[in-house]
């Protein structure tokens, strides 16, 4: 496992190397090469390709296809239904690691006002929990 620090962050690499060909990747993930030739066409993975033009895929890949074949198959969502709540997940959660960027930002500034004598300033979320976190909480 290649772990690398991203600013700031440790993050796990071994997931985004994509060393599957699409016969192991269908195998793996459950489904058939033609499906993952489907899913790239409406955009749903992204494969990587080799300089021939092979597509290769990685842990990361297979993972989504699964989650693809939950979705379509247990939850009865369309395609087009996938592609919304996956975009809609990867926007939440680049909102989610920017909300983090700015609460660390404004600690630090916090801090810094701090320690010249001016008055503390506390972060909304240290002292209010919205109803919807209070209820996933256990």
């Amino acid at each position: 496992m290649t772990r690398e620090p991203e600013g700031g962050r440790t993050t796990d690499r071994s997931g985004e190397r994509a060393v599957y060909i699409i016969s192991v990747a269908a195998e793996l993930a459950g489904v058939h090469p033609q499906t993952l030739r489907m899913y790239e066409r409406k955009g749903l993975v992204q494969p990587k390709r080799t300089s021939g033009n092979t597509r290769r895929y990685s842990e990361r890949d297979i993972e989504r296809i699964r989650a693809i074949q939950e979705l379509t198959q247990l939850g009865g969502i369309s395609l087009a239904g996938v592609k919304l709540f996956i975009e809609m997940r990867e926007q939440l959660a680049e909102m989610e690691r920017r909300a983090e960027d700015l609460e660390r930002q404004l600690m630090r500034r916090v801090t810094a006002r701090e320690t010249r004598g001016r008055a503390e300033i506390l972060p909304l979320r240290s002292v209010l929990r919205f109803r919807w976190e209070e209820d996933s909480t256990p």
